[in-house]
């Protein structure tokens, strides 16, 4: 197993959204070394005009649907995406998978068949019984897959606030978090103050729960995902750079896509549209877009912990994760944030 820095307590986990969208406590790492607290607003205050902020404005599906066998027993299927862009037959995950290949289904969504067949990666490849298009039954009648560690059913509020304001290209079985500390309040401040924004598309999947299991963090693989970066991303953050900003990335998926994109373009941002298989991780692949990083606290075995600790050096990833603890922050996907200058 990889060396783990931290464990969380399962009381400082955030079981649920604040009352307010942007009211979380946000731990500045600043650009000196030193540790600051703040609270979300503080972005307009820490984002310069120049700069620009990249967000990932993927929609979070009601991809998980309960299940049942006929002449008893209960599993649940998790939609991953349509298979081959068809919309009337999907990939999904399924426990228990083994008793629910090649097996009829009744579910909230409607009638289910699922192929004898499996995908190389062990998927589930499931359709409606009557052939209609699994997008509108899922919308419809899907559950939104809350992380595992909420331990709890979805409740009315999570279907506003497991999502970004920006949401829009639906497609993820889980949410890009540090956006959804962005009300539209400090949205439209930072626009006034100069602050430019730009959006990409990552389908976060279900491998950003899955944790390391590997003897050495670099053999660890991430499944990868669909991921957009547009012409007039890649055009705004050239501007940015050009006039001495700083790209500032909402999210581990977002760093993923930029710099992803960037070793696609030689070191540059690029216009790019395929599946990201991108693994960032003390001493791996170098940085060469980002700048500053919003995130939340991660899971200690997480890759996504790797992926701010290559960012910001593992030992003052664990002093910050010890001022956190310290400091009554509270952790995971409903909980407070980071915003993270990288060292000069």
């Amino acid at each position: 197993m990889a060396e783990t820095w931290f464990s969380i307590p399962p009381e400082r986990i955030a079981r649920e959204p604040l009352s307010q969208r942007d009211g979380a406590r946000l731990l500045h790492w600043q650009a000196d070394g030193t540790l600051s607290d703040r609270h979300i607003p503080s972005l307009v205050d820490l984002l310069h005009a120049g700069d620009i902020l990249v967000v990932n404005d993927v929609r979070v599906v009601p991809a998980r649907v309960p299940v049942e066998r006929p002449g008893g027993g209960l599993g649940e299927l998790l939609f991953i995406q349509p298979w081959q862009g068809a919309d009337d037959l999907w990939m999904a995950w399924g426990r228990p998978a083994k008793r629910l290949a090649g097996r009829f289904l009744r579910s909230p969504i409607g009638d289910l068949r699922v192929d004898t067949q499996r995908t190389a990666t062990g998927g589930l490849l499931v359709r409606l019984a009557s052939g209609a298009p699994l997008s509108l039954a899922l919308e419809r009648a899907g559950e939104l897959p809350l992380p595992p560690y909420l331990q709890r059913p979805e409740q009315p509020l999570d279907r506003a606030r497991y999502q970004t304001v920006y949401a829009s290209k639906s497609g993820a079985v889980a949410a890009p978090t540090a956006g959804l500390h962005l009300s539209q309040s400090v949205l439209n401040e930072l626009k006034a103050k100069g602050v430019d924004s730009a959006h990409l598309t990552l389908h976060v999947g279900p491998g950003t729960f899955q944790p390391i299991r590997s003897e050495r963090v670099e053999d660890h693989e991430l499944m990868p995902e669909y991921c957009v970066v547009p012409g007039e991303t890649a055009e705004a953050i050239a501007r940015c750079q050009a006039g001495g900003g700083r790209v500032a990335a909402v999210g581990t998926t977002v760093v993923r896509s930029l710099e992803k994109s960037a070793q696609v373009g030689g070191g540059e941002v690029v216009a790019w549209e395929g599946f990201n298989p991108l693994y960032l991780y003390p001493g791996g692949p170098p940085f060469q877009v980002v700048d500053t990083l919003l995130t939340n606290f991660h899971l200690p075995d997480s890759s996504l912990i790797q992926l701010v600790a290559a960012f910001a050096g593992v030992e003052r990833t664990k002093q910050a994760y010890d001022h956190a603890l310290a400091g009554d922050y509270r952790f995971y996907s409903y909980g407070d944030a980071n915003w993270i200058e990288r060292l000069p």
